[in-house]
């Protein structure tokens, strides 16, 4: 679960944070002591998603969107209604320009 944080967000304490390129359109980013995971960032537009886990206030929070829909386990369903995204869906709309 992650919540989308937008494209302005900055961390205190960067330098304990190491980024890793984890594919060609995003990077993700961990603590460099403990290891925990800390964002996933899109390169092209720096649209920034934090794990929910992080934050000490969720109630605010609503579960909108699931990514990645078509490769789900059949097992593994939520019981909220929420907008289903596609892995063709999520590389389109993150993927950007490529040149």
């Amino acid at each position: 679960m992650e919540v989308d944080c937008g494209t302005d967000v900055s961390f205190e304490g960067e330098e304990n944070i190491s980024v890793f390129d984890s594919s060609a359109w995003a990077e993700r980013g961990f603590c460099k002591h403990c290891g925990s995971h800390l964002f996933y960032r899109i390169k092209v537009n720096k649209q920034t998603m934090i794990p929910a886990g992080l934050f000490d206030d969720d109630d605010s929070f609503e579960f909108s969107r699931q990514v990645f829909i078509d490769n789900k386990p059949e097992f593994y369903s939520f019981a909220n209604e929420t907008k289903n995204m596609t892995e063709a869906e999520i590389f389109a709309m993150y993927s950007g320009p490529t040149d």
